[in-house]
């Protein structure tokens, strides 16, 4: 095992540990640990389009947020970057303290694979599988035998609601329940934070409601959630909200940034 592999694994290991986190100078407590942070990432594309600009940005253990803004913000680049699907420009983007940057592609797939679960709008569930079956493919690449992934996929679907919907194909459940069995798949492997991607985009109101109650319940049995939506609504109604507009972070929390202030500058940006 190389000195960087061995440091991977044993920051996967202390991360787990109940202690693990960082003292808060104000209170003398210890804060919960750092997820994901990004400090001063900038993400800019060919023909000089700056997609994100100096965002900066820590989600700790236990939160549950809502990213919001209109399309064009700056959202699904925040999200990639977010989820190790891109690497920023400049700045840095960290996941459990790993610099993204510095991870070879083989390093981000362990990362994506042990500690992030994604939602989308469009639910991405394969047409000819079961609720089941779907779920159980979440943990392919976790070397666990089939009927240990069986027993996991249903051991999600009834943690979402769907013990009863473990044998019907996506064209049998109606789109909340496709947006449950995806929930479900994003969490079999329980990972230490989901990104859910506008998830009520494509629901109605009442099932819209009904997921949005689905992540708070798993949020508050320890899963680490945000939320990237459009939906004002929506982000209103969570704990903590960060505005993101042309590029920058606007609002974390109760915090507005005025024009002038460097986006990332405020009290509330290392909270």
């Amino acid at each position: 095992m190389t000195r960087a592999a061995g440091r991977f694994r044993r920051t996967a290991r202390r991360a787990e540990e109940p202690g693990f986190g960082e003292p808060d100078p104000a209170h003398g407590k210890h804060l919960a640990p750092e997820v994901i942070a990004l400090r001063a990432a900038t993400k800019t594309y060919a023909g000089g389009l700056t997609a994100l600009d100096h965002a900066d940005l820590t989600i700790r253990q236990g939160e549950l947020l809502a990213i919001v803004g209109p399309s064009g913000s700056g959202k699904s680049t925040l999200l990639n970057l977010m989820g190790t699907l891109d690497r920023p420009t400049s700045g840095r983007v960290e996941v459990l303290g790993h610099d993204v940057a510095a991870l070879s592609d083989r390093r981000l797939s362990a990362v994506r694979a042990r500690w992030i679960g994604f939602v989308f709008q469009q639910f991405f569930l394969a047409p000819h599988l079961t609720a089941l079956e779907n779920v159980a493919n979440g943990l392919l690449y976790h070397g666990i035998g089939h009927s240990g992934r069986r027993d996991r996929a249903a051991e999600a679907l009834r943690r979402v609601g769907l013990g009863h919907r473990l044998d019907h194909r996506p064209h049998e459940l109606s789109g909340g329940e496709r947006q449950r069995t995806a929930i479900a798949r994003a969490v079999v492997a329980r990972p230490r934070i989901v990104l859910a991607d506008e998830p009520t985009g494509a629901l109605d109101s009442a099932s819209g409601a009904a997921v949005v109650d689905l992540l708070r319940d798993l949020n508050a049995q320890g899963t680490t959630i945000a939320v990237i939506t459009h939906d004002q609504a929506l982000a209103a109604a969570l704990p903590r909200r960060v505005r993101i507009l042309d590029g920058r972070i606007r609002e974390d929390g109760r915090t507005v940034l005025s024009a002038a202030q460097p986006a990332g500058s405020g009290p509330e940006a290392a909270s």
